[in-house]
């Protein structure tokens, strides 16, 4: 929370903003990006520092985020935001990692995949392995999806994009060492899942954050499932799922595997698992984000 004085009212901020009033307490109440303190007459105060972290977030907006991703970003790329001088650096930093992803995807929409790769080792040559593969490469991926939702991306777009990343992510993860500090977890796509994608960048960040990882990827069927559990004896079972089709399935596998290996923590990746389920598997749910990951493991680690 800042630290500086709350000077200004909702008026003003909407006023030198150009926000609705109503539009900026629901980012407050759903995003709390902020928290501004309220005088004794219960109005909000505004501080410089709210004032910053709302021009950055409403001209990524402006540029086409959602306000989702653009909290996102925020939260990953530069929090915590303490001056209005490093808050300029870091903003100048995020809007560099944007633009270079942005120049990334009109690559790959072009199927130049020379050019796609002078820009995907640029950013590795400025940014750490964790910030590029997760963070960069998981915004665009939303955006890719954004797109294709949209019908702004063909098929063959698509399948080259996501060939291209699935080859530098998968390239990334089996040269990163397997330290193995932490137990040992197998990432497999659920029955009759296909995407990938998602799976390969959490199974980076598990590789960096010292687990042994057996990634298994794509087309099991059922009955593999148990002889893969058999022969590795993992700690975590991570299953990823985008489509809604394939849900079911996963979460009876989920049953299935949970009755039988009492000592199996298994945990949910992808999209098909952030709407709303039956709270009996709130508990394998792993989130979007990388603090929300953090935190999954950490519980199930016990510390």
């Amino acid at each position: 929370m800042s630290k500086q004085e709350g000077k200004y009212n909702i008026k003003a901020v909407t006023t030198l903003l150009g926000i609705q009033a109503g539009t900026l307490r629901a980012w407050e109440r759903r995003y709390k990006m902020i928290a501004p303190k309220r005088n004794e007459s219960g109005h909000r105060l505004y501080t410089e520092e709210h004032i910053s972290t709302l021009k950055w977030l409403i001209d990524k907006v402006n540029k086409g985020f959602t306000i989702s991703q653009a909290v996102n970003l925020l939260e990953n790329s530069l929090a915590p935001l303490h001056h209005n001088t490093e808050i300029g650096t870091r903003v100048e930093e995020a809007d560099l990692s944007v633009e270079l992803m942005d120049k990334l995807l009109q690559s790959l929409l072009n199927f130049d995949e020379n050019q796609a790769n002078e820009r995907l080792n640029k950013a590795f040559s400025l940014y750490t392995v964790d910030k590029v593969v997760i963070e960069m490469l998981g915004e665009l991926l939303v955006k890719i999806d954004d797109q294709i939702g949209e019908g702004n991306i063909t098929a063959p777009q698509k399948q080259f994009a996501f060939s291209f990343l699935r080859s530098r992510i998968g390239m990334i993860l089996h040269t990163l060492p397997g330290i193995g500090l932490l137990p040992k977890v197998v990432a497999v796509c659920g029955p009759e899942e296909s995407y990938e994608l998602g799976l390969l960048t959490f199974t980076v960040f598990l590789r960096i954050m010292g687990f042994e990882v057996i990634y298994i990827g794509a087309c099991l069927v059922d009955d593999d499932f148990e002889i893969v559990l058999e022969k590795v004896k993992p700690r975590f079972l991570f299953l990823s799922c985008d489509s809604d089709g394939n849900a079911k399935k996963t979460l009876d596998l989920v049953e299935t595997l949970s009755s039988k290996y009492k000592q199996l923590q298994i945990g949910l990746y992808g999209k098909a698992f952030s709407k709303t389920m039956n709270a009996q598997y709130d508990k394998h749910l792993l989130g979007q984000s990388k603090q929300q990951w953090e935190k999954w493991l950490k519980e199930k680690l016990g510390h």
